[in-house]
């Protein structure tokens, strides 16, 4: 038996529970790790609420992110004692995820964590920061550079967003942050934000095409959000969209695409192969400060991660929250 939040859905309805979960929950995996940090999500926030149907399987144990130690394997590249970080694969969805302290999986999710990194630094980064680095390599790869002009971070105050406006500062780009959290604007100076706008000129129904003025944009929110930064995207520039807060629909029109040229550059990072994990770790060990990260983040104790995941769904956690799974 070990402890961590475990979803059930029956007769009696959808709860999460933290409590002590059986070892056959775990399921199939040819690798056991003994967690050491795991993360709160956006995602996670819907899987623990249920006000999204991120859950897929039934009893679950939520968590996207975790890193820890190797405890047994049959893994060829992972042997016992290795430090590992998972993102992604549709653990918390399918398979059992982080948010306990054991988890079982198949080896060929994991990476080796980073020597650059501990343990809590690569939670503090988690899916959200190599999210943003997945986005600012797209970015790159269709040819933005840091004098093309201003690029736009949507949903700055939140993981993904956070981390954006850092790596892309230290990388010279001039960054705008958006939020609807104007008290926060010192912060993501700190962060490296050249400027703040309010989120609300963006949130609205807006034209098919506005004023020009983004080289290019990490959008977190979807929805009329991120119509209207499309709308007002400088011609050829490039939008990448790794984010639903707002919402999933994208009520757009085709003008920004045929007529300015924009790329509009999805960014998954549940599925992205091995290889691109591995690339997007190796540049956030070498672009992104580490002396930010306690900027970013809360720490919680597994214990206070139902009642996080409320509070991070109504916008009320700036940043990062890393879960230390033996508190």
């Amino acid at each position: 038996m070990f402890k961590g939040i475990l979803i059930e859905k029956d007769d009696a309805g959808y709860r999460a529970t933290y409590t002590d979960i059986d070892d056959a929950v775990l399921g199939d995996g040819d690798v056991t790790v003994r967690v050491e940090w795991s993360t709160l999500n956006y995602k996670d926030g819907l899987a623990i609420t249920g006000k999204g149907p991120v859950v897929r399987r039934f009893p679950m144990v939520p968590g996207i992110d975790m890193v820890g130690t190797v405890e047994s394997s049959t893994h060829p590249d992972y042997p016992v004692g290795d430090a590992v970080v998972l993102n992604g694969w549709g653990v918390g969805e399918v398979h059992p995820g982080g948010l306990a302290q054991r988890i079982r999986l198949k080896g060929d999710w994991l990476v080796p964590l980073p020597t650059a990194f501990s343990a809590r630094q690569a939670m503090a980064i988690g899916t959200a920061g190599y999210t943003a680095m997945l986005c600012v390599l797209a970015l790159e790869r269709h040819g933005v550079k840091p004098d093309d002009g201003e690029i736009l971070v949507t949903g700055a105050n939140g993981g993904v967003g956070s981390v954006a406006v850092a790596i892309l500062a230290r990388l010279g780009y001039t960054v705008i942050a958006s939020t609807g959290r104007p008290q926060e604007s010192d912060y993501l100076k700190r962060l490296g934000a050249a400027g703040i706008v309010d989120r609300a000129q963006f949130s609205e129904p807006g034209r098919p095409l506005g004023k020009e003025r983004w080289a290019g944009a990490v959008d977190t929110v979807g929805s009329h959000t991120l119509a209207n930064v499309c709308a007002t995207t400088r011609y050829r520039g490039v939008v990448t969209a790794c984010g639903l807060a707002q919402g999933m629909d994208l009520p757009a029109s085709v003008a920004p695409f045929i007529l300015r040229g924009v790329t509009l550059a999805g960014i998954d990072s549940v599925m992205c192969p091995r290889e691109d994990r591995l690339v997007a770790w190796q540049r956030l060990a070498r672009d992104l400060d580490v002396s930010l990260l306690d900027l970013m983040v809360t720490e919680i104790g597994l214990g206070e991660a139902i009642e996080t995941a409320s509070a991070l769904l109504e916008g009320r956690v700036r940043g990062r929250v890393v879960v230390d799974v033996n508190r």
